[in-house]
């Protein structure tokens, strides 16, 4: 881990503790959980018993843990056995819990730091004083489940921040203020993109025509780029049987984020949670030769996949989903290339929609784990990972080598990318896979006659179609470009004398293919300018007495006011240029 991170963790972790000992003050006879820091903070979970946190007390705790930092109290680390532990924590259930996995996993003794009047179970490391603290911020109460299991009580998780400058915190806070407009389930909502419905299901999206729309243009984009990429289209149904996700090994790997299975004439079958399996079994429905490589099939395949409901965020974490998927089959002699034309493909879509700064997120596997989160065969892990880091490497592709986050089958790159204020989303993957195939006897012959197993990439340059959208409406803040906005044009006629030749407008606007509306209402011209200005379509087209005499329409354009009169085939010109250039 980089130092400057490393530091700012333990002030993250530090200041978690501090947050706790804060609480003790206040409440009295707390049940302490767990508290680390997270990518943007940290959080605490508390246990109040019947007790809840108000808005109104994250100032009071505010205050008392700034009362403490001013102590300058020091954060000392101890020691001790197992049994010493458990009964340090009698009256802490759930340290008592953690002690006891910690036990079974071979542990002798365990860790805990104090400050001040108080002490918790904990691994560290810490700051040596609290007056390394300060900058920091109580940001909100939510409900979490203990271990993050809905069948376990729920409990109070205070989420906070700390950064190592006031600037920096200043900075973090007004980020969030702003993330805070754009939330993308609010502007969802507002801009009748998608709405959830109780009736449907939790995490079950329905989308509105809006939404619609953006869907249909982000598939257009990627099946247009894919084509020139020399990828060829499958479907694959939304249901397949249980042996078919034995042979693949998701089962038991993946047990627990697919929904339970029905049963039919004495026969498991469960809902899609990926696609590879059923594009394991195209390739292998006829005999391949090393000509027909590299395959590349691509399909936008709906999955379900059953997140824990507490897991549940908007459009970010959902239970179906519309993947932009495909699987590519090539030699070993062909991966780099292969590999490194997924990553273009990436930094194509992000010089599209205008994505500054990402970072490539390279997951490995663990010794440790071999045999149980992961394939048990060393060497082809060594071999792929180094593979994959060449790749990288040589092709000046930035990265962050992550450790023990791999798939089951193989090395990931997991894209990380920050949108226009400087909010971190993850929203695609590119997979390596050297098991699966051969468990699904996937072979081609080589050049020699000899049957050979092909790598497999998996990959999703636009993630899901939930996760996407839902990261362009905060990118954007709901103000699409020309290309994908659901509305692109409206029609305003200056009042009611000129709706006949409003009308003919938007004929012509819809005969070129543009997504055009008209608005009639008896509102005064201002408040409908004002209005569409709301809904943030990019062009607004004024028509009056000037306009139905001379066959024009004078051209407001958002964000940049009045255009003037043009022609409305000179407007409908460049606005084909626009789109067609996705500007």
């Amino acid at each position: 881990m980089p130092e400057a991170k490393h530091n700012l963790d333990k002030i993250r972790h530090s200041t978690s503790h501090l947050l706790a000992y804060a609480v003790k003050e206040i409440f009295g006879d707390v049940k302490f959980a767990i508290g680390p820091t997270i990518d943007e903070g940290f959080y605490y979970d508390f246990d109040l018993g019947r007790e809840t946190f108000s808005t109104d007390d994250l100032e009071k705790i505010e205050k008392k843990m700034a009362e403490l930092i001013k102590q300058k109290l020091k954060f000392t680390k101890t020691e001790t056995t197992i049994k010493e532990a458990l009964k340090k924590t009698t009256d802490q259930p759930y340290k008592q819990e953690l002690i006891k996995e910690l036990q079974k996993e071979g542990e002798k003794k365990v860790s805990f730091y104090r400050v001040g009047e108080f002490e918790d179970l904990c691994r560290g490391p810490h700051v040596e004083k609290t007056k390394e603290l300060g900058h920091f911020k109580l940001l909100k109460i939510a409900g979490a489940y203990w271990r993050g299991d809905e069948k376990n009580k729920m409990l109070q998780r205070i989420y906070g921040t700390a950064f190592n400058t006031k600037d920096e915190l200043q900075k973090y806070l007004i980020m969030l203020q702003e993330a805070e407009k754009r939330d993308h389930r609010k502007l969802g909502a507002e801009f009748k993109i998608f709405i959830q419905d109780d009736d449907v299901g939790p995490g079950l999206p329905l989308w509105l025509p809006n939404g619609a729309v953006l869907i249909e243009e982000l598939e257009k984009l990627a099946k247009e780029t894919e084509k020139e990429a020399g990828y060829v289209r499958v479907k694959t149904p939304h249901i397949c049987k249980e042996s078919m996700y034995l042979k693949s090994g998701h089962l038991p790997y993946y047990a627990d984020s697919m929904f339970p299975p029905m049963e039919v004439d004495g026969i498991k079958y469960y809902l899609k949670p990926m696609n590879c399996p059923h594009h394991h079994k195209i390739f292998g429905s006829e005999p391949r030769s090393y000509r027909d490589l590299p395959l590349r099939l691509a399909e936008y395949g709906t999955c379900y996949r059953y997140e824990q409901s507490g897991e549940l965020f908007g459009l970010m974490r959902v239970r179906s989903m519309q993947m932009n998927d495909a699987h590519i089959y090539c030699t070993e002699d062909q991966f780099e290339q292969e590999f490194i034309a997924v990553c273009q493909m990436y930094l194509k879509y992000f010089k599209i929609f205008g994505i500054e700064k990402y970072v490539m997120r390279f997951s490995t596997h663990s010794p440790e784990g071999l045999g149980k989160k992961y394939v048990n065969n060393a060497k082809l892990w060594q071999k792929t990972e180094a593979m994959v880091e060449t790749a990288l490497k040589k092709n000046y592709i930035p990265y962050v080598k992550v450790k023990n986050e791999a798939a089951f089958y193989g090395p990931k790159i997991d894209v990380q990318v920050w949108s226009a204020i400087g909010k971190e989303f993850t929203l695609a993957t590119n997979q390596v896979d050297f098991a699966i195939p051969a468990r699904f006897g996937l072979t081609y012959k080589n050049d020699r006659g000899e049957e050979k197993t092909p790598l497999c990439i998996h990959r999703a340059p636009l993630g899901t179609h939930e996760r996407f959208i839902g990261f362009l409406i905060e990118h954007y803040a709901a103000a699409f470009p020309l290309w994908l906005a659901p509305i692109q044009v409206i029609i305003i006629p200056v009042s009611e004398k000129y709706n006949d030749y409003g009308n003919q407008v938007l004929e012509k606007m819809k005969a070129a293919d543009s997504r055009a509306k008209i608005d009639k209402s008896d509102e005064s011209l201002g408040k409908r300018i004002r209005t569409a200005e709301k809904q943030k379509i990019p062009y607004i087209l004024v028509v009056g007495e000037k306009e139905q005499k001379e066959k024009t329409v004078a051209v407001r354009k958002r964000g940049e006011g009045d255009q003037g009169s043009k022609k409305i085939q000179d407007f409908i010109s460049e606005i084909k240029e626009e789109i067609k250039n996705k500007k």
